[in-house]
């Protein structure tokens, strides 16, 4: 995709931008190296998943920690997974994943769900799932995979380190606590939803000549390929654009 896009005339800019004024027709990109100026920005920032915030979790990113269900799920395949949260999200991902694990556990901080009570009861009557109430996951451990977890009950103080069964050799743990949005540097600039980017169908912010694409938008769905379509109907978006 490089390739192309120079084939095209993309120039590329390694640089880190610190400020944005949309004010004028012109739009002022500051960055730590330039200044760049453009009659039409599409922001594509993204959003990342919030972490569970343990020892050892960013090591064993993609090695047994994971933060998107439909992408890791069938590599625990028979196996036990865990699931940290208690909103809808996690409740609903932690149905799906009951799909590829022998067992799946919820672990929440608090001591009832936070879903919705249709998603909860779905969840209570699947004989896959368990739960770990007032708990947290204070260390993750492995050489490379994933091989224990240290938990913390919140209410006793007692810690209890889980270890991979000898014949799976490790386990599943899949994060859904939320989602940071990328998009401290937008404030005051275009409009924003609980941090996210409000667009039509045309990929427009409320700000002239400005677009958004990716999972930096309000939707539903964030996946690579949806990211994908916003991006190529905002590319098109702003050729109209500029025509005009």
């Amino acid at each position: 995709m490089t390739h192309q896009s120079e084939k095209f005339g993309v120039e590329r800019a390694l640089d880190t931008i610190t400020a944005v004024d949309f004010s004028g027709d012109v739009k002022v990109l500051k960055g730590k190296k330039s200044e760049y100026r453009a009659r039409s920005v599409i922001i594509a920032t993204g959003a990342f998943p919030r972490p569970i915030g343990c020892e050892g979790e960013k090591e064993l990113i993609g090695k047994g920690v994971s933060y998107c269900a439909t992408c890791d799920g069938n590599f625990f395949e028979d196996m036990d997974i865990y699931v940290v949260g208690g909103g809808d999200t996690a409740v609903e991902e932690a149905m799906y994943l009951t799909k590829f694990g022998r067992k799946v556990t919820i672990i929440h901080r608090r001591d009832q769900l936070r879903a919705a009570r249709s998603i909860q009861e779905k969840a209570l009557k699947n004989s896959k799932i368990s739960f770990m109430w007032d708990t947290v996951i204070t260390k993750l451990k492995g050489d490379g995979l994933l091989e224990a977890m240290v938990i913390k009950n919140l209410k006793t103080g007692e810690e209890t380190e889980i270890e991979a069964p000898e014949e799976d050799g490790t386990f599943g743990v899949f994060g859904f606590i939320g989602f940071l949005p990328q998009s401290s540097l937008f404030e005051g600039a275009i409009a924003l939803e609980n941090g996210y980017i409000p667009t039509n169908e045309r990929m427009e912010t409320n700000v002239p000549g400005v677009f958004a694409a990716g999972d930096i938008r309000v939707k539903d769905v964030r996946q690579v390929v949806t990211a994908a379509s916003d991006g190529a109907i905002a590319a098109m978006m702003v050729e109209k654009y500029l025509e005009h």
